[in-house]
């Protein structure tokens, strides 16, 4: 089976709705996905059990659904008949609370962090505070360049998917830490001319991998049972902003979340924590024990 527009509408996804070349090819996976399946079926209702069989959690079939209902309304605004449009639902997912990266896990990365050399060093420990400190993604992370920080207003521009701009304030403690690093180590890791705050060990700007990777060397040495996700530090950030008292719409904006519905996740977080405090050290919970 053959998909219509096929060329236009990743041209869509590119040039005209800004989408990142991860988001690209994770629609293409998913298009794919349903070729292979309707090469040996004439109608989409098994769909979802060929998924099952390979392997795709819940979540991951509510992304493909996703995925194909955008091409195929894509479709119809091009004049092409899509009624997989209306047979296609996405399964109901069940949104579980992220997993937060405490203030105290974030020391031992950061104390892990630190090697024999302190240019590496001083890399590494500017990496953890930019995860923790402005909540980025990692594509956000690695794509940041020296002319996005203003020292003298200490911000930095963060570019975020669909390729919308947002400056985010800096912490006293990471705007000089970030000023020292630039002018003391980061020509000594650069190998050429790139534009990239952050360099890995052969020069130039990190990848993905590069900065799973440093997680994971990090998290060994913290003596964490698994490498931290670095999501964790997304979730962590906004967590400790919310229990401090900022705002929903601050934390929207510093995490560039389109939809303040994706903020209030961390409402549930926070509510959890408290529970389980109130739990623990509230004088009525230590009276119903005596009364047992």
């Amino acid at each position: 089976m053959e998909l219509p527009l096929w060329i236009d509408f990743f041209d869509e996804l590119q040039n005209v709705r800004g989408r990142s070349q991860n988001t690209v090819m994770a629609y293409r996976r998913d298009l794919e996905l349903y070729i292979e399946y309707r090469k040996t079926h004439n109608n989409v209702t098994g769909f979802y059990e060929f998924m099952k069989k390979n392997k795709l959690s819940t979540r991951s079939q509510a992304r493909v659904i996703s995925s194909l209902r955008t091409y195929f309304k894509f479709c119809e605004t091009r004049g092409h008949n899509s009624p997989e449009l209306r047979e296609l639902r996405p399964p109901k997912v069940k949104v579980g609370l992220p997993k937060v990266l405490t203030p105290q896990e974030f020391q031992q990365l950061f104390d892990a962090a630190e090697v024999t050399d302190p240019v590496k060093t001083a890399r590494n420990q500017l990496t953890l505070l930019f995860l923790y400190g402005l909540g980025c993604r990692v594509s956000e992370l690695i794509a940041l360049n020296v002319t996005d920080f203003n020292q003298t207003d200490r911000w930095i521009k963060v570019l975020g998917k669909g390729s919308k701009e947002r400056l985010v304030p800096l912490t006293e403690k990471l705007a000089d830490t970030l000023t020292t690093y630039l002018r003391e180590h980061r020509s000594v890791l650069m190998k050429d001319t790139t534009p990239s705050i952050l360099i890995n060990d052969r020069g130039h700007r990190p990848s993905r991998v590069d900065v799973w990777r440093w997680l994971a060397s990090w998290s060994t040495r913290a003596g964490f049972a698994e490498p931290v996700n670095p999501h964790r530090f997304r979730h962590g950030c906004a967590t400790a902003l919310l229990e401090s008292g900022a705002d929903l719409r601050s934390i929207q904006m510093l995490l560039g979340h389109a939809s303040i519905q994706t903020t209030q996740i961390y409402t549930n977080v926070t509510t959890n924590t408290m529970t389980r405090t109130i739990e623990e050290h509230h004088p009525l919970s230590q009276m119903a024990e005596v009364e047992k």
